[in-house]
């Protein structure tokens, strides 16, 4: 049997940790003063204890970045998990992958997913991203949105969609992590900055790093490919084409889930490789496809 995975902390570097959280608090609401403090490393160290709260989920994620392991192997590793592997089989045969109904085995839709989709899957259970009921309310609603929006503009950037809808459906894992560190003050935050630009700013302000950082960080901790690391970290650098692709499906989820969202032109997020006239379809086929990737995921 493949042995758990052991998760050490690695050395990195967060330039936006440097000042005292009292410095930058100085201009935050009265609200928002009693901000927590926000130990990244404590955060990042309880990935240990989930591995052995969940030791399926852990297994299946270090046998999925293993060398040289085969579908086989998985799905073999998967089957111990009834829940989830049902969900790999769902989400197999989704529209998404245009297999509707013809994936009857594990081990195949192992194969038709892809092992980066099935070691995400493994991720969101590990983290409880599929315990809405420790979200925010519309965090599901954003990440399918988002993870269709991102798969649909891969190509554009020069991306493979599955990797894309990897890095959607898991982008918002940050979110979660200073959500449940400060739920009160995170729900106050979210409510007053509902733009991704200006929440990122407000999440540094406070926790001195914002979600999609702490999302790359978390990721590296997990041993995700560097490929899907760098979009996370550089999605506020406009010559990133990574960076641009996140961005962009941002700005396209933001239209269909949030209420009064304010459009911010798609051809400079994306950096030039998409126009406005070319929004409509991906919207209209990321709305078709939202629901059924969100069942699919979370039963």
């Amino acid at each position: 049997m493949t042995a758990l995975p052991q998760f050490n902390l690695p050395q990195f570097d967060l330039p936006l940790l440097d000042q005292p959280h009292t410095a930058r608090r100085a201009d935050m609401p009265t609200t928002l003063a009693a901000a927590p403090v926000f130990d990244i490393e404590a955060v990042l160290a309880s990935i240990d204890s989930m591995a052995a709260q969940k030791p399926v989920a852990a297994q299946i994620v270090s046998v999925a970045n293993a060398d040289g392991a085969s579908a086989k192997e998985l799905s073999a590793v998967l089957a111990s998990d009834v829940t989830l592997a049902g969900r790999v089989l769902k989400l197999s045969n989704s529209a998404y992958f245009g297999m509707r109904g013809r994936v009857t085995s594990l081990q195949f839709a192992v194969t038709v997913v892809g092992f980066t989709t099935v070691r995400t899957m493994a991720t969101v259970a590990l983290t409880d991203l599929d315990d809405e009921s420790q979200l925010p309310e519309d965090f599901w609603d954003v990440s399918t949105h988002l993870a269709l929006a991102a798969a649909a503009l891969a190509p554009r950037f020069g991306e493979r969609p599955q990797d894309a809808l990897c890095i959607g459906l898991l982008a918002q894992l940050g979110v979660a992590l200073l959500h449940h560190n400060d739920p009160e003050g995170y729900a106050e935050l979210s409510a007053a900055q509902p733009g991704a630009a200006g929440r990122r700013a407000a999440e540094v302000q406070r926790y001195g790093i914002h979600a999609l950082r702490l999302t790359s960080v978390a990721l590296e901790q997990w041993g995700f490919p560097h490929t899907m690391v760098l979009p996370l970290r550089e999605v506020d650098d406009l010559g990133s084409p990574g960076g641009g692709l996140l961005r962009t499906a941002f700005e396209l989820a933001g239209r269909l889930c949030l209420d009064g969202h304010e459009k911010v032109p798609v051809p400079v997020l994306s950096g030039g490789r998409l126009a406005e006239r070319d929004v409509t379809t991906v919207l209209e086929s990321v709305r078709a496809q939202a629901d059924e990737l969100r069942r699919a995921l979370l039963g």
